[in-house]
């Protein structure tokens, strides 16, 4: 029976990946039956690379991938090195669950607010340094929203990507025993700093490579964020490629197609590059690690308590925004205030509410069972499909996959979008899901199993008695990872939805190019809100489900003294 479910497991969540690829590189060709294109042709390349401006478009969105993945490894790192092991670090742990629950477009929305060249910022330096814009203001305060260069977006994406590298750093760091490494570096003279970098990087960096890739492949193809914030003239190359989607010349669909090829085959050459960068770090240039005593104490606690702030003002600034009948510039507060907005989109917001919900709610949960199944079926078979392959999803530009499932879908069912965008959405979960269950899987003690199995309880039994009580806060937080995961997807509903399909991801970036901020504050804190709630949800199971397990150790330990009493008089 569990092999039947790792099948369908692997149907549902694996060969997708084949059939969106096979799919976007024949259309790439010119063949594309239902628009009556039967003839193979290299049209649709020549039509991507004439396109004025797009190899600037290229460089930019490469450097800006790289750029942003490596600066949050630097600043993750920096946290790392300074908090782990301390009283400091408890506090990160608190505040990773908030920073996480902030998807990507409510972080860019509020990034926006607060930098914008009419935002809190400006209008600081305005107020406290009597700062006035030229006759070109827009121009001359755009430097980190919707900034030629793409520097604002690079410091968004590595801000926001920080605290998915210190989870997956948490089960990493445990695997390499940083408590040992620093006692035995101790012995032989170094300090903190020389022994994390000498000594703790290098593996740490090593272990982190699938978490890495995914921030790159995510800072390539990502769309929503660079429609609110990123460049526009030209375009990140991803947005240039959901612009030529959405040309309602059908007749050029090639030449998108083509360009989701070459955002492909531009994926492919990042990962080379990362792992070129892994392998001469670690290995290939050894000099750095034995070469001194030299390490850098990085200021990582001021980092993250900047990180912290910067996360903790947007919410108050968006609720602000929501209210703001009047705002004019330069003014640090609204001069009159109304709830008129929140009463004009209370109907629609609470519909597309629901529907996020119901979405978001469904393919979480199937996400999580079958990721309890590929777990527990890759503990008890040794043929199984290696992790990098149920991964790939995430390492993958999201183009290149959905325009060909989109078109499977059409020699299927066209009409049933609502199933297409749950798939999706489950397709694009999974490997979170997956991921976040992978070090409490490998941690769990199997000899409590065997223990329990020898006392002749069913599999089954022994699974919901035993295991899942001691693994149920990672569970409650995997299934919220999907949950955000789910909520957070914009082009999946986009475009196998047919715009039929809307939810708070697509509203929100809608109406954030260019409508009333008062209505865009208040879907994105919508936006925001939803994912912390179930995220508080995963933090009071796991509590709740501590003090459980402490108060039936004692009440055991009671019994078991109890029952050591002499019953003679």
């Amino acid at each position: 029976m569990l092999r039947a479910f790792y099948l369908v497991i692997i149907l549902c969540c694996v060969l997708p990946t084949a059939f969106g690829l096979t799919g976007v590189a024949v259309s790439s060709l010119g063949y594309i039956p239902p628009l009556d294109m039967h003839t193979l042709t290299l049209s649709g390349f020549s039509m991507v690379f004439s396109w004025e401006g797009v190899w600037q478009s290229i460089g930019m969105t490469v450097y800006s991938a790289i750029a942003s993945t490596y600066l949050a490894c630097l600043i993750t790192f920096a946290i790392l090195q300074a908090s782990w092991g301390t009283r400091f670090w408890r506090s990160v742990e608190v505040a990773l669950s908030p920073l996480l629950a902030v998807p990507h477009v409510a972080f860019a929305i509020g990034f926006a607010f607060l930098f914008a060249p009419t935002g809190i910022g400006a209008r600081l330096l305005s107020s406290t340094f009597g700062y006035e814009a030229s006759a070109n203001g827009v121009e001359d305060l755009a430097l980190l929203v919707k900034d030629p260069y793409a520097l604002g977006m690079i410091l968004m994406l590595a801000l926001k990507e920080v605290p998915f590298l210190l989870l997956m750093s948490i089960s990493v760091l445990q695997q390499v025993k940083v408590n040992q490494i620093e006692k035995v570096s101790a012995s032989l003279g170094y300090n903190r700093a020389q022994a994390w970098w000498k000594c703790v990087f290098p593996q740490w960096l090593a272990k982190l490579r699938f978490p890495m890739l995914a921030v790159m492949a995510y800072g390539l193809s990502v769309v929503d964020v660079a429609l609110i914030i990123g460049p526009t003239n030209p375009p990140t190359f991803a947005v240039l490629v959901w612009q030529w989607f959405n040309d309602p010349d059908l007749t050029l669909l090639p030449r998108a197609a083509a360009g989701a090829v070459v955002l492909f085959a531009i994926s492919l050459m990042l990962i080379g590059v990362a792992r070129v960068v892994e392998w001469t770090v670690t290995k290939g240039a050894r000099a750095w690690q034995y070469a001194g005593r030299r390490g850098v104490a990085l200021p990582g606690k001021s980092v993250f308590t900047t990180l912290a702030v910067l996360s903790a003002l947007m919410i108050p600034i968006m609720l602000l925004w929501s209210v703001a009948q009047r705002w004019r510039f330069p003014d640090l507060l609204p001069s009159r205030y109304s709830l008129r907005f929140w009463e004009y989109e209370w109907t629609s917001i609470l519909n597309t509410v629901e529907q996020s919900l119901a979405i978001a709610l469904f393919c979480s949960t199937v996400a999580l069972v079958m990721a309890l199944l590929a777990h527990e079926y890759r503990i008890r078979h040794r043929l199984q499909v290696p992790g990098y392959v149920i991964a790939v999803p995430m390492l993958i530009p999201q183009l290149s996959v959905l325009f060909g499932m989109q078109v499977a879908t059409l020699y299927v069912n066209a009409d049933a979008h609502h199933l297409w965008v749950c798939w999706a959405h489950v397709f694009f979960a999974f490997p979170y899901v997956y991921l976040s269950l992978d070090g409490p899987w490998r941690s769990y003690d199997e000899r409590l199993t065997r223990a329990a199995l020898s006392l002749g309880k069913s599999p089954l039994r022994v699974w919901f008695s035993v295991k899942m009580p001691i693994l149920l806060p990672a569970i409650a937080f995997a299934w919220a990872i999907g949950i955000s995961v789910s909520l957070a997807q914009y082009l999946p509903t986009l475009i196998l939805g047919a715009g039929r399909i809307s939810t708070i991801t697509t509203e929100a970036v809608a109406l954030s190019s260019g409508f009333d901020r008062r209505v865009t504050a208040i879907y994105a804190i919508w936006q925001a809100l939803l994912p912390f709630m179930f995220f508080s949800l995963a933090i009071l199971t796991s509590r709740l489900q501590l003090k459980y397990r402490r108060f039936s150790s004692r009440r055991n330990i009671r019994n078991e003294l109890m029952s050591r009493k002499p019953r003679h008089s």
